[in-house]
């Protein structure tokens, strides 16, 4: 499995639109990529937290990749971390008669009443990155988020002899990306009894949330010699903060594992990233709303591995 994160899109094929889709086409201009499949068997949504984080440009990137080799029309939908937008979305998609949904949820909580449109429409629903506390999903497809936070701190603890003090920038509050990585963080930095974790907050995995964060942190705790945010954004904001600190005396480690992160990884100023596989995330969703969209019995979850990222390995993470 490439575990590179590949942000080169794939050659798209032009496929001709037969003349009787034309007018459900127009409808949805408004809202991204319309979606039709050529033969009428397959229409799939994709509701996306938000398209303002290099992440999920990749998940987005990855699906459409998907749905092109396979000759469909994806109708991608940007909430901008409105859960109250989702719900239209599912609505559009309903009403668009989508054979299968996807949802990034910008809230697991907040989700529900969106997949409850799906459920209500019968229209399957598949789960991506993070999970929905609520409602029907046929299957949430994933990183492995609390390997990947056991892994940060193993990292963490490493990078700094096993003692010392420690930060914790938390993702948003309410997705279970963030708490499944919280987790993992803290099951793996107990096996460090030399370590303290002075500081968390959570900076909802924005990167100028993150400098904000992590400068009044620095207030209370200069003695920091560690910090792990739980994405590369929320680091490269931190890292700001830290100035030239940043990956010398105060080890950083993040998670994601984008263009940027991998590139301050390569330059220094962040120690290592946990590196998911957005693109493949997104292949495989399209992959699994079709198996739903045929009545296949799918797997609760399904957990893509997540791979480090160092100064000696990131060159075969670059672009």
């Amino acid at each position: 499995m490439n575990a590179r994160w590949n942000t080169r899109r794939s050659a798209r094929r032009n496929t001709p639109v037969k003349a009787s889709l034309a007018a459900g086409l127009a409808a949805t201009v408004v809202l991204g990529l319309a979606g039709c499949d050529r033969g009428g068997n397959t229409d799939l949504g994709l509701a996306l937290s938000t398209m303002n984080n290099p992440f999920f440009v990749g998940i987005k990137e990855g699906a459409q990749a998907e749905a092109d080799a396979r000759g469909l029309h994806l109708n991608i939908t940007d909430a901008q971390n409105d859960p109250t937008q989702q719900i239209n979305q599912m609505e559009t998609f309903t009403s668009q008669n989508v054979k299968a949904a996807i949802i990034n949820p910008v809230d697991s909580d907040a989700a529900v009443p969106a997949v409850g449109v799906a459920n209500r429409a019968k229209v399957p629903v598949i789960s991506i990155d993070r999970g929905v506390n609520g409602g029907t999903v046929g299957s949430t497809i994933a990183s492995d988020n609390v390997a990947g936070g056991r892994l940060a701190a193993k990292t963490l603890a490493e990078s700094l002899g096993g003692k010392g003090k420690v930060a914790f920038l938390e993702g948003q509050a309410g997705t279970s990306a963030a708490r499944e990585r919280g987790k993992g963080f803290e099951e793996g930095i107990k096996k460090y009894p030399g370590i303290q974790v002075v500081a968390r907050q959570p900076a909802d995995f924005d990167r100028t949330k993150g400098m904000d964060v992590m400068t009044n942190m620095l207030q209370a705790h200069r003695d920091i010699g560690g910090v792990f945010a739980a994405n590369d954004e929320m680091a490269l904001g931190a890292s700001k903060a830290l100035g030239g600190r940043s990956g010398k005396d105060v080890k950083v480690v993040a998670f994601d594992g984008t263009p940027d992160g991998v590139k301050a990884v390569r330059g220094g100023t962040l120690t290592a990233t946990v590196a998911q596989q957005p693109e493949l995330l997104g292949k495989q969703a399209v992959d699994w709303a079709l198996k739903a969209s045929r009545g296949e019995k799918l797997p609760r979850s399904v957990r893509v591995p997540v791979v480090l990222v160092t100064a000696e390995n990131a060159a075969k993470f670059d672009d």
